[in-house]
């Protein structure tokens, strides 16, 4: 008889399907980072948010639970980023923005409609964000229950301490750090330098 270990059912605690309010927690630089859909490198960036009537238990403690979307960093008419942020705003946004760019920090703290959709790859399954919608009207705003995060590669190659591991392990394969002449060492030691910078990013 075969000893089989697996991973067990319980462990992966997904978020519902369906729209949920949420709030947006955290917006990350990820840099240029190599593409394996479109066969290129693109400048990405992560935004993620939490959903606080999704819980999960950590450490005896309740926790809303999180979710994230890696978008090209762009404001392109084909762009998923200007899609989500329009659908988000409720409206289009102005020539002038679309020119001169949209300052991603001022989404931190915001609060808007989710949708939640499970998909099955390599037989598991994923809670992935399926659209962003703006607030019904008459609805209050959340507050979030996490700190605020937002990074911004321009302004310093120093990745916040407090930024989640696996958040880290992708700027680190970004081109601009690649391409910096530091070994292993010397790439740990800026991670684990603490600091937070501001993150003004501009659409293209």
């Amino acid at each position: 008889m075969s000893l089989l270990a697996k991973e067990p059912e319980n462990e992966r605690i997904l978020i519902s399907e369906g729209v949920h309010l949420a709030v947006c927690i955290g917006v990350w630089d990820l840099g240029t980072q190599h593409s394996k859909v479109f066969d290129k490198e693109i400048h990405q960036v992560l935004i993620m948010w939490e959903i606080p009537h999704e819980r999960i238990t950590i450490d005896n403690k309740s926790l809303p639970m999180a979710i994230s979307k890696r978008y090209t960093l762009s404001l392109n008419e084909k762009a998923s980023l200007r899609k989500d942020l329009e659908s988000w705003r409720g409206k289009a946004f102005p020539a002038e923005t679309l020119k001169e760019g949209f300052d991603l920090k001022k989404i931190l703290g915001k609060t808007c409609q989710i949708q939640i959709i499970h998909n099955e790859n390599n037989g598991k399954t994923y809670a992935n964000i399926a659209g962003i919608m703006a607030l019904p009207k008459g609805t209050e705003s959340l507050k979030p229950e996490n700190l605020l995060r937002f990074y911004s590669m321009a302004d310093s190659k120093e990745v916040p301490g407090d930024t989640p591991e696996w958040i880290k392990e992708i700027i680190k394969q970004s081109k601009e750090l690649q391409s910096k002449e530091l070994n292993e060492e010397e790439i740990e030691e800026v991670f684990e330098e603490e600091g937070i910078t501001n993150l003004t990013k501009r659409g293209g």
